[in-house]
């Protein structure tokens, strides 16, 4: 197996980040957005401390959009690995000047990271299942856990289409490994209304999806998919369909 990620980039431009914007393609994201600006008001009403995680993917850009142009009481926060891809730092950096912001960024301990590293090697997570969560865990789960800290809510850019492990994902549940509400507004969406809502409305976007990667996490465990294959096949692509979550939205 080569775990390496081809740099090589396609010389085609993926023809899913450009739908045709059809009359009753529009209508579904005009409708939809409706009612996820509604669910997303009433939630702020209701909830006094939410919080967005928003990883920089094409859902969670549209739900930035949604947020910061409806000024929405929903506080905006990303997790910086240390090991994204350039295209999601430029994007960060794009977002705050697009929406004049500035986000809520946590980092991994850096103690932690250092450990794992003398101890396991640089690039460990190709090993083994276990090696790939605990680099999950303190790149991800343990700084998630600090931004959630003292929230009643969070939101999330899932979608049910988006993988095996998520084909059953309510709108609103209660996140009992976190102890609070969590809302997944476009549980419903597809990609295709995704997609359409971002060029009607001209939201900044990875510039990796032009590139075929439409599942964007970090730079070792993220690649390409070819036309056809499952939105998630990019993400560890070297794992069992059904252990492709990074510890993040598993149900305790």
């Amino acid at each position: 197996m080569n775990n390496s990620v081809s740099m090589l980039k396609p010389t085609a431009s993926n023809p899913a980040t450009k739908p045709e914007l059809t009359d009753t393609l529009v209508a579904s994201v005009n409708a939809k957005s409706a009612a996820v600006l509604a669910l997303l008001r009433d939630a702020s009403a209701e909830l006094k401390a939410i919080t967005f995680a928003n990883s920089f993917g094409a859902e969670d850009m549209v739900l930035t959009d949604i947020i910061l142009k409806n000024h929405v009481a929903i506080e905006i926060f990303s997790l910086d690995t240390g090991r994204l891809p350039v295209e999601t730092y430029d994007l960060i950096a794009e977002t705050e000047k697009h929406y004049s912001t500035k986000l809520n960024v946590y980092f991994p301990q850096a103690v932690t990271v250092e450990f794992y590293v003398k101890t396991n090697g640089i690039n460990a997570f190709y090993e083994s299942i276990e090696l790939r969560k605990s680099c999950c865990h303190m790149r991800k789960v343990e700084p998630l856990q600090r931004a959630l800290k003292g929230k009643d809510a969070w939101v999330t850019g899932m979608r049910a289409a988006q993988a095996t492990t998520r084909t059953s994902l309510p709108v609103r549940e209660f996140d009992e490994g976190n102890k609070l509400e969590k809302f997944n507004p476009l549980s419903d969406w597809t990609e295709q209304e995704v997609w359409a809502y971002i060029r009607m409305h001209e939201v900044p976007y990875n510039q990796l999806h032009d590139q075929f990667y439409p599942s964007i996490g970090c730079a070792p465990c993220t690649r390409a998919i070819a036309m056809g294959e499952d939105v998630r096949a990019g993400r560890w692509w070297w794992e069992d369909p059904l252990n492709k979550e990074c510890g993040l939205h598993v149900k305790k």
